[in-house]
C-alpha cells in the first residue's frame, strides 16, 4: 500500500496531465464524430435529392420524345396522303 501511495504522490502530477489531455481528446473525437455524421446525413439527402430529380427529368424527357414520335407520325402520314 505504501508503495502505490508513494508511486501515486510521485506521479500524481504526471497522471493529472495525462487524465486531462485524455479528456480533451475523447471530447474533441466525439465532436469530430457527431459533426462526421451530421455531415454524412446531409450528404445523402443532398445525393436522394438530386437522384430524384435526375428521375423526374428522365421521365419528362420520355414524354418529350413519345410526343416527337407522335408528332413525327401524325406529319409524315399528312405529306404522304
Amino acid at each position: 500500500m505504501r508503495d502505490l501511495t508513494n508511486f501515486l504522490s510521485s506521479n500524481g502530477m504526471m497522471w493529472v496531465m495525462i487524465l486531462s489531455s485524455a479528456k480533451w481528446v475523447m471530447i474533441i473525437a466525439v465532436v469530430g464524430i457527431v459533426c462526421w455524421f451530421r455531415n454524412r446525413k446531409s450528404e445523402l439527402q443532398a445525393h436522394q435529392e438530386l437522384r430524384t430529380r435526375e428521375m423526374a427529368h428522365l421521365q419528362k424527357m420520355k414524354e418529350l420524345d413519345i410526343e416527337l414520335e407522335k408528332t413525327k407520325g401524325r406529319s409524315s402520314t399528312g405529306q404522304a396522303a
